[in-house]
């Protein structure tokens, strides 16, 4: 795992082993769920932690949601970062080594 302070473009962010990203039926909403804690996401964060797989880095999912829903690239970097340094925060989010 690296430190929150590595996260940046070139990052390759991904769900620790132990974080599953499932839809909750009883909630009737996606969450993230890890040891002994759960977090219920909202549509955006949801999407953007599908894509963290830790094949694709920080620039390249911004630029893949700049392009899918035609907005600027500042803008979604924004959203993007905010989403995965709170995960990251949370113990929700690890960086893939290089």
């Amino acid at each position: 795992m690296t430190a929150l302070e590595d996260l940046d473009g070139k990052s390759r962010p991904r769900l620790p082993t132990f974080v599953r990203l499932q839809f909750d039926k009883t909630r009737d909403r996606w969450v993230l769920q890890g040891p002994e804690r759960l977090l219920v996401l909202d549509e955006t964060a949801r999407n953007i932690l599908e894509r963290a797989s830790g094949k694709l880095s920080v620039d390249e999912i911004v630029a893949a949601f700049a392009a899918e829903f035609d907005a600027p690239e500042d803008i979604i970097r924004h959203d993007v970062m905010a989403v995965f340094k709170l995960m990251a925060e949370k113990n929700f989010l690890e960086l893939a080594d290089d």
